[in-house]
């Protein structure tokens, strides 16, 4: 149809007035919107703006102007966007009429139906070779000697009347946590009573005394403030119903804390017949791997509190010249803290490797103050010597080792994986679905954590020369850190689990120093008291006052000594960076003693 130049000038013009209005539109909307919505929301901008924004904004909301000329340029944006819009329908109609024929769907289907074919075939195929290559593993492994099966680490049963858990107290305090697997009807206890309260710690956390010695700076704890931390606690209103006796007038700092933890006198005895018993297997269903070690926490922290209290007592019986009882709290404490060590779990361990710690304390001190004699010496060298924690690390890893190997498994026959979620903070289990992950997923993942436990893990301690190899677990954590930069779906929960098992092997190194220099001092206690001082070298102890001096276990050489001048001595370990400082330790600005630098040393208070 042909128009005249009239028409098609006024449709030009028409053109170009849609055109300038719709710019001008199209600005105001977007001035609006960075207005309105971007900078208002700016604290700055609210700010400076201050009266004048507040009444712009109660203007600019309320405006017909303003909804006006955004209706009109969302219009004028359409428009211009016809002609697009139109090819797009006709190429769309197009293309649609070309694919969608019968033909066509005949070929799509066929296509789809080989592509899942050869899916399922590749699962298949990847699925088989997951297991193909773990069995052989296990197999060979095995062979080694080497155990998978979860039963191969549960404890076996014990007589319940020989079981350290079925007690009364011991299983009172278990019923009390809710452990619904003890029977405890013979501790007589209900739901508001736990047999085994021993938690010193009451009242106003202000209150609570904040020295408690520190054998690596050489400090002995401080009684007076635990006697005033007692004193203050009674005159509170809750230390009225739930305090300690104390004395009408004060009395010596360690004779008023023993009157005060005297409240404990009648469990305590308790505790201590239970601990003589020759089995200590707490009951716990586990069969259900990681999932019963949530039942355990408690019992845990149960066991905590008992040494902090044991771990005052002892002091203030040494302080109190009374050597004979702080020995035997000392093997009472060291008793119970072994009935933790079958429980499996390596959080049992480290619990147990932070009550050892409560222990160390008392036994520096005493040896400090020479509280013992040379029989009580003898024993308590004996007792510590007992104190294997290089054999506890591969005890505890052999059982990581499994039941994170029967979690993986689990996860393949259940499609489900468990995880804690406290980012609310409140700790939660979350499972997530793994219904699509291929068998292969599972079993590659327990090859890759069983392979990084062989060739990472056990090698970090030498049991045969007990020698902990701190550049091994740098070099581990490196080759780990390495492999995770290059994502690997059969790898990732190994990659996840081992960066966390790894370095506890420090804790037990740290831990069995302590205990190896705590045996050589009571040696050295017990040369004094034949000669009058400490010897030149340590070669004069053995096999007199020890029958073999332990060596250093981060480089297998022999512990460092020297005497000092003022007749005491230093005795050390290299410490983890394996380096010689001359028997110095470093801190850190707070004070805060670093076991990753500076050496482990052993040393008495200067008595100038």
């Amino acid at each position: 149809m042909n128009e005249s130049p009239k028409i098609k000038s006024g449709r030009r013009i028409f053109c170009w007035l849609c055109l300038v209005f719709g710019s001008i539109a199209l600005f105001v909307a977007a001035n609006d919107l960075i207005l309105t919505h971007l900078l208002r929301e700016r604290p700055s901008f609210r700010a400076s703006a201050g009266f004048y924004q507040e009444l712009y904004e109660d203007l600019y909301e309320e405006s017909l102007y303003v909804k006006t000329i955004n209706l009109f340029a969302a219009v004028f944006c359409l428009w211009l966007l016809c002609p697009v819009l139109r090819r797009v329908i006709v190429w769309g109609r197009s293309l649609f009429s070309m694919l969608f024929t019968w033909r066509t769907l005949r070929l799509a289907l066929v296509g789809l139906a080989v592509l899942a074919t050869l899916l399922a075939v590749a699962v298949v195929e990847e699925n088989w070779r997951g297991k193909h290559a773990w069995e052989n593993y296990k197999h060979a492994a095995e062979a080694r000697g080497e155990r998978f099966d979860l039963a191969s680490v549960i404890p076996p049963p014990v007589p319940d009347d020989q079981n350290f858990y079925f007690a009364p107290i011991v299983a009172g305090a278990l019923k009390w946590h809710g452990n619904v697997h003890t029977d405890a009807s013979e501790a007589h206890v209900t739901d508001a009573v736990n047999p085994m309260n021993f938690e010193i710690y009451r009242g106003d956390s202000e209150l609570w005394p904040t020295n408690g010695g520190n054998w690596q700076k050489g400090r002995l704890a401080d009684l007076e403030e635990w006697q005033a931390y007692f004193r203050k606690l009674a005159g509170t209103s809750e230390g009225k119903t739930n305090g300690f006796p104390i004395a009408a007038q004060p009395q010596t700092p360690a004779a008023d804390v023993l009157l005060a933890l005297s409240i404990f006198n009648p469990a305590l005895e308790e505790l201590r017949q239970a601990s003589l018993r020759p089995y200590a297997r707490i009951p716990l269903n586990y069969e259900n791997g990681f999932d019963s070690a949530g039942e355990l926490l408690p019992w845990l922290a149960e066991m905590k509190s008992c040494a902090q209290f044991l771990h005052l007592r002892i002091l203030a019986e040494e302080q109190a010249s009374q050597g004979e009882q702080a020995l035997a709290d000392i093997e009472l404490l060291l008793r119970v803290n072994n009935c933790v060590r079958e429980q499996t779990f390596l959080i049992s361990q480290l619990v147990r490797i932070a009550i050892m710690a409560y222990a160390i304390q008392p036994v520096y001190e005493g040896l400090a103050q020479h509280c013992w004699s040379e029989v009580q010496l003898v024993e308590l060298e004996q007792v510590l010597a007992k104190q294997d924690f290089l054999a506890d690390f591969e005890f505890a890893m052999r059982w990581e080792k499994i039941i994170a190997i029967d979690t993986i498994e689990k996860q393949r026959v259940t499609r489900e994986m468990k995880s804690v979620d406290d980012s609310s903070g409140t700790p939660k289990i979350v499972t997530t679905s793994l219904r699509w992950a291929p068998s292969a997923y599972f079993y590659q993942n327990e090859l890759a954590f069983a392979q990084m436990h062989q060739q990472f893990i056990m090698p970090l301690v030498d049991l045969t020369n007990r020698v902990v190899t701190p550049a091994a677990l740098r070099q581990a954590l490196a080759t780990v850190q390495s492999q995770m930069k290059h994502y690997s779906y059969y790898k990732i929960q190994a990659q996840m689990v081992f960066p966390g098992i790894s370095p506890t092997v420090k804790k037990f190194a740290m831990i069995q120093a302590q205990v190896d220099l705590a045996r050589v001092a009571c040696a050295l206690e017990r040369f004094r008291l034949a000669h009058g001082n400490y010897p030149e070298t340590l070669d004069a102890l053995a096999p007199q006052f020890i029958e073999k001096l332990p060596h250093d276990i981060i480089n297998g050489q022999p512990l460092h000594y020297r005497r000092t001048d003022d007749g005491q001595f230093v005795l050390y370990s290299v410490g983890w960076d394996e380096k010689d400082d001359g028997g110095q330790i470093i801190a850190d600005k707070n004070g805060r003693i670093s076991w990753e630098k500076g050496d482990w040393v052993w040393r008495y208070p200067r008595t100038d």
